[in-house]
């Protein structure tokens, strides 16, 4: 019944936050940047992955592009912060997509 189905839009948003997360090192840098909870220079997060300062780069920039990850300039260097709208609204994206009804999300996605 199509009546059932998640819609598409939400399906396509719900699938870029996943894919975002389909690396262990974005997931570790999403965990590591909500347990410390303060923006951060890429050096910071190089040195607590223990990867080339381009590889973070990348997985950054995909981390950015779904908005789990905020980017601030600070003069010329960029400092990244956890995004914790975005990232409340993911266990909801979870819970949908497994048949649960989803929890109030806790401000904008």
């Amino acid at each position: 019944m199509v009546g059932d189905l998640l819609d598409r839009a939400t399906a396509q948003t719900y699938a870029s936050w996943f894919r975002a997360l389909a690396d262990p090192t974005r997931v570790q840098i999403v965990e590591y940047l909500a347990r410390h909870n303060r923006p951060m220079s890429v050096g910071e997060i190089v040195a607590a992955v223990g990867l080339a300062q381009s590889t973070v780069s990348q997985h950054l920039k995909i981390l950015t592009e779904v908005r789990f990850v905020l980017v601030e300039p600070v003069g010329t260097a960029r400092h990244y912060r956890i995004n914790d709208a975005c990232v409340g609204c993911f266990p909801s994206a979870a819970d949908v997509v497994m048949g649960r009804p989803a929890p109030t999300p806790k401000g904008a996605c």
